[in-house]
């Protein structure tokens, strides 16, 4: 069911290398007209991870984000979902040729989420263990449930959240683009209203900051230029082991009650 009045959006992302690495396998992208943020965490010898996550975002933008533009106005929240599979699905079989043509991209992959704003809903993608997270009325919630063999270890009770945090392997992924020349697009609807922020991260945000230091951040009342920022730079203060990719997307207007919110405008 629809609202009033689509929900005004706001975005703002940003990648950084992190105080560890050379190079910067994350990438992101953004089509405000659109209304869709895709972010990826690659994978793979030499620049391959950067081949591979510039790809599927840069791809993904284009191809997705020509189709919203076109046919979003009157397509269905399934047409909208399909098209994202598809999509998906012709990014990955692009990237599988490239490294089986290319022997220096051999086995290069990458994570990837992917989110869509309708009216009042976010219909969300991901591959990996790259997330997604909402706030909304200073309250956490974490929409991904990674595909990794840490969560598998954790959803059959074989190591437990706390003791997950310093496994050795947390960063084994059981799902990648790239890798084989078909991937399972995992695909959610969430309602979306005025006053939320939407985040897409990196791992290389979340194996620094914790659910609770991340909810800190975006409570504080600053445009998301300063949030985004702030997350970033409380990671690399954490030790920054790793690349870091941060899309913050929020959520202005009026809700069904009809209050208007304009939170923490720049």
């Amino acid at each position: 069911m629809f609202s009033a009045a689509p929900l005004s959006l706001e975005f703002f992302c940003l990648t950084d290398t992190g105080r560890l690495r050379e190079n910067n396998e994350d990438a992101v992208a953004v089509d405000e007209s659109a209304r869709l943020a895709v972010l990826a965490d690659g994978m793979g010898g030499y620049n391959a991870g950067e081949v591979a996550s510039g790809m599927v975002t840069a791809f993904l933008k284009a191809e997705l984000g020509r189709w919203l533009g076109e046919s979003a106005g009157i397509a269905s929240d399934t047409d909208v979902r399909r098209a994202m599979d598809i999509c998906v699905e012709n990014a990955n079989q692009a990237l599988h040729a490239a490294a089986q043509a290319n022997p220096h991209y051999a086995g290069m992959g990458t994570t990837l989420v992917v989110a869509v704003f309708r009216h009042n809903r976010l219909l969300l993608g991901h591959i990996g263990d790259s997330r997604a997270y909402r706030m909304r009325g200073g309250r956490l919630l974490r929409m991904t449930r990674d595909h990794s063999l840490l969560q598998e270890q954790i959803d059959a009770g074989l190591i437990s959240p706390d003791q997950a945090v310093f496994a050795a392997h947390r960063n084994l992924v059981t799902r990648a683009m790239g890798v084989q020349d078909t991937v399972l697009l995992e695909t959610h609807q969430h309602d979306l209203r005025a006053g939320d922020t939407v985040l897409l991260c990196s791992d290389g945000l979340t194996d620094m900051l914790d659910d609770e230091q991340i909810a800190s951040l975006l409570q504080e009342p600053v445009g998301l230029g300063e949030a985004g920022t702030a997350l970033v730079a409380a990671a690399n203060a954490a030790g920054g082991r790793d690349n870091i990719a941060v899309v913050l997307v929020r959520a202005t207007g009026r809700d069904a009650g009809g209050r208007s919110w304009w939170p923490f405008r720049r």
